[in-house]
C-alpha cells in the first residue's frame, strides 16, 4: 500500500477480467461519499488505462498508481 495514502475502501478485483475492475470502480463510486479515496487492486493491465481515461470523464480524481509484482493498486478520490 502506498504509505501516503490510506484508502476508505480497498477493491480486490485481482484476476477479473475487462471490464469487471473498472465497473466494480464505477459502482463504489457512485456509491461513496464525496473525498472518498479508494483503492482498486487490479491485475488486469488495461485497467491502467481505462480507469485514468474514466476518471477524467467523469471528474474523479487519480491520486496514484502503483505496480506490485503481478497486480496494480490505483488509488482514486471522489470528486465533490
Amino acid at each position: 500500500m502506498s504509505e501516503s495514502i490510506s484508502p476508505d475502501v480497498t477493491l480486490d478485483q485481482r484476476g477479473a477480467g475487462c471490464p469487471g475492475p473498472l465497473m466494480e470502480l464505477v459502482s463504489a463510486i457512485k456509491d461513496a461519499d464525496p473525498g472518498t479515496v479508494i483503492e482498486l487492486q487490479t491485475s488486469d493491465a488495461g485497467s491502467k488505462d481505462d480507469v485514468p481515461e474514466w476518471l477524467e470523464k467523469a471528474g474523479h480524481e487519480l491520486l496514484a498508481m502503483e505496480e506490485h509484482d503481478d497486480y496494480w493498486s490505483i488509488y482514486v478520490q471522489k470528486s465533490s
